[in-house]
């Protein structure tokens, strides 16, 4: 590479568009017959900033050189839109990712409702059920519950009898064994200790 090519490749940012300037004008002045004086107005009404440039001291450009520079703004403007098309394809899948979320997102709040439902539903038949329960053994003679209770655990027992009128609860626990008895009495009396007295 020449030193002449090495200085002209030096001369900063504004060289390119000088040359791209003057390839510019150099075909309006062959299609309009003008002059050298034509070539240097049209770049300096081209040129933004910096000094004027007259056809004496332009520098000598080659077509090989403005073809060079062609292919390169070329090859840029080609990288550039397959860098816009990726851009445009991540952006796409992205809303297909969003919109994909948004119906995952709703179906989760669908299927926690449904849940929620459920649950609700299970906690009241639950809640049925042990109604009927403690129904079923306050209406038996104390006697035999006190021999269904006596074969609960004392949690369980508790419970129940908890929930009981008083007078038939108190009809069963005269019908258990002391030991059976005094458990079930420290579970209900151990729920009541936290309960404010005031």
């Amino acid at each position: 590479m020449s030193s002449n090519r090495i200085t002209k490749k030096r001369r900063g940012a504004n060289v390119s568009l000088v040359i791209a300037s003057l390839f510019c004008a150099s075909v309006v002045v062959r299609l309009l017959g003008g002059t050298a004086e034509a070539i240097a107005k049209e770049v300096a009404a081209l040129t933004p900033s910096g000094p004027s440039i007259d056809a004496t001291t332009a520098p000598d450009i080659s077509a090989a050189e403005v073809n060079d520079l062609l292919a390169g703004l070329t090859q840029r403007a080609q990288a550039l839109d397959q860098r816009r098309d990726a851009l445009d394809e991540r952006e796409r899948d992205l809303d297909v990712m969003a919109r994909l979320a948004t119906a995952q997102l709703a179906e989760l709040q669908k299927a926690e409702s449904s849940l929620s439902a459920m649950i609700a539903l299970a906690e009241t038949a639950a809640e049925g059920d042990i109604v009927q329960l403690i129904t079923v053994y306050e209406n038996m003679k104390p006697k035999e519950a006190a021999q269904v209770f006596e074969e609960m655990d004392p949690q369980f027992a508790a419970g129940f009898l908890g929930r009981m009128r008083a007078d038939t609860a108190a009809q069963i626990f005269s019908g258990l064994q002391p030991a059976t008895a005094y458990s079930i009495s420290v579970i209900l009396a151990g729920r009541n200790v936290d309960v404010p007295t005031e």
